[in-house]
Formats: C-alpha cells, structure tokens, sequence
C-alpha cells in the first residue's frame, strides 16, 4: 500500500487521516452529548469538558494536517463511470464536511476561551486566549458550534450512505478506495 495517493487511489496517510478524524469527530458528538447531561457538580463535568477541548483541537489540527497533505499530494478524482450530479454532489458533500471540520473546532475555541483562559491541551501545554470574545461573539459560537455538530452528523450519514450505495448499488471501487487493503 502507497503512503501518497495516486491518481486512482488513496494512499496510507490520507486513510489514516480520513478515519481517525471520522472517529474523533463521532466520538466528541457523543461526548457533547454526555456532556450537556451532567451538572456542574459531578464527577465527570471536568474531565469531560477537558477531554471533549483537547480532543477538539486534536481533530482540528489533523485536518489541517489534511488540507496541507492534500496540497502535497492531490486526491483522487472521482471515478470516470459516475454521472455528473454525483461528482457535483461529491465535491460539494466534500467542501461542507471540510466547513465544518474547520468551523465547529474555531466556534469551540472561542467558547473555551471567551473567559480569557487558554485551554489546555491534555495537560501538555496551553492554547492561549488570543481573541476578545465579548457575550454577542461568545452565543453566536455557541449556536454555531451546537448547530453545525448536528448538520455534520447529517452529513456525515450521507457521506456514509453514498459510499455504501457505491459499494453495494453501483459495485464500483468508491468506497474501496478508502478501505484498508
């Protein structure tokens, strides 16, 4: 298996990229979730709130990662058999998930720190407090962040569902592309 993609296929670094964030992202939905239950004064608000920033930024800094291997070393096109509302569908599909892995960590960011506190990432180093972010900017990232984390796991369900269509309607090599091999 290629570390790089090819023109046909992609390679080992974008795989990994490519599902560890699915994972991530999943995987702070739900702690978002979790997290919206406890109150102030239980034994996991904390550790969960902590956890739900450090994992936060982590996803954030992986598809940044993403977009510059991406500039590296170019994915590959859609397969030539698909009709061109499904390649419109798939670049757009692509350009909202990549919105929202960029927009949901910065509204968070702002959330985190309009108290002027930097976050700390897994207790390794600080993210300092760089924007002011006054009660108006503070609600306005609130409602992005909430509303954008559900519009990802819509998209993200079509993502899913358009790759198994591929793999299980169409027979053809989309969803294979992704796959380990």
């Amino acid at each position: 298996m290629l570390f790089t993609n090819t023109r046909l296929r992609f390679g080992l670094f974008t795989r990994l990229l490519h599902w560890l964030i699915a994972i991530l992202i999943l995987g702070l939905i739900w702690l978002g979730w979790y997290m919206v239950d406890l109150t102030y004064y239980d034994k996991w608000y904390n550790a969960s709130l902590h956890y739900h920033k450090s994992l936060g930024i982590l996803a954030l800094a992986l598809a940044i990662v993403k977009l510059g291997w991406h500039v590296y070393t170019p994915v590959p096109g859609p397969l030539a058999d698909l009709q061109p509302w499904e390649k419109t569908g798939a670049r757009l599909m692509h350009y909202l998930l990549w919105g929202m892995m960029l927009l949901i960590p910065v509204s968070g960011y702002l959330i985190s720190t309009s108290a002027g506190k930097p976050i700390q990432l897994f207790n390794w180093f600080a993210i300092p407090a760089i924007v002011d972010v006054d009660e108006e900017l503070r609600e306005l990232a609130i409602d992005v962040h909430f509303y954008l984390a559900y519009a990802t796991l819509f998209l993200a369900a079509g993502h899913a569902g358009a790759a198994l269509k591929h793999h299980f309607i169409n027979r053809d090599d989309t969803l294979k592309r992704m796959l380990w091999k």
